[in-house]
């Protein structure tokens, strides 16, 4: 389900009405698309915040624009804590998008009891899906994930209508076995064997000394 947003008309720009704006606890906004002209709107701050927290890209504007829209791109500052711009387009549910999505881990991996252990070499990936269908989330179940097994990008499971970019045979997450690290007794017995060494030379070099002279 679309979130929705109520929208207001925004007249002017340029930076220090935006400001003013921002601190009115509004965000400005745009929408375009679909061959229509370009509408500029203000958004409240909390529900678009609202929205973004839901993972909402395909958002029903109502107000001064009543009509489905996708988050097209945000502009956030420089912290990347507060959104300072947002660009809607129009578009029906079910346009297909491209969407980055976070990809999350889900089950356990009975591999884990074999005495391995999970390593997630993906955390994002980027799909095609219909507008109405984007994902909060692609999550990834490793509940048949065994020991020196692999789950790659082509076996992830997408929504209907959906396919996914990048190398089919690109390892998401895999469960391997853990590499053993020396114990710190060893590490310190590896350090000071060339000492020792350099030290047996040294005397080596002063008998060889002693007998020449």
């Amino acid at each position: 389900m679309a979130e929705q947003l109520e929208v207001l008309a925004r007249t002017g720009g340029g930076k220090h009405v935006n400001r003013r704006l921002r601190l009115s606890g509004q965000v400005p906004a745009v929408l375009y698309g679909h061959g229509e002209e370009n509408v500029c709107l203000a958004v409240p701050t909390e529900a678009l915040q609202a929205a973004l927290r839901h993972g909402s890209r395909l958002v029903t504007l109502v107000g001064a624009a009543n009509e489905s829209a996708f988050i097209r791109q945000l502009q956030w500052d420089p912290y990347g804590t507060h959104v300072l711009h947002v660009d809607f387009t129009r578009i029906s549910a079910h346009e297909l998008v491209k969407v980055t999505l976070t990809v999350e881990l889900r089950g356990e991996a009975p591999g884990l009891r074999e005495g391995g252990v999970v390593d997630q070499l993906v955390q994002s990936v980027q799909i095609e899906c219909p507008a109405g269908a984007i994902p909060e989330k692609l999550y990834v179940n490793v509940n048949h994930l065994k020991l020196n097994e692999s789950i790659k990008l082509g076996q992830l499971e997408l929504p209907e209508r959906s396919k996914v970019f990048g190398d089919p045979d690109a390892v998401v997450v895999h469960c391997i076995v853990p590499v053993e690290k020396p114990e710190a007794g060893e590490a310190e017995a590896v350090s000071a064997e060339p000492e020792v060494i350099g030290a047996k030379k040294e005397e080596e070099e002063e008998e060889a000394e002693s007998k020449r002279s």
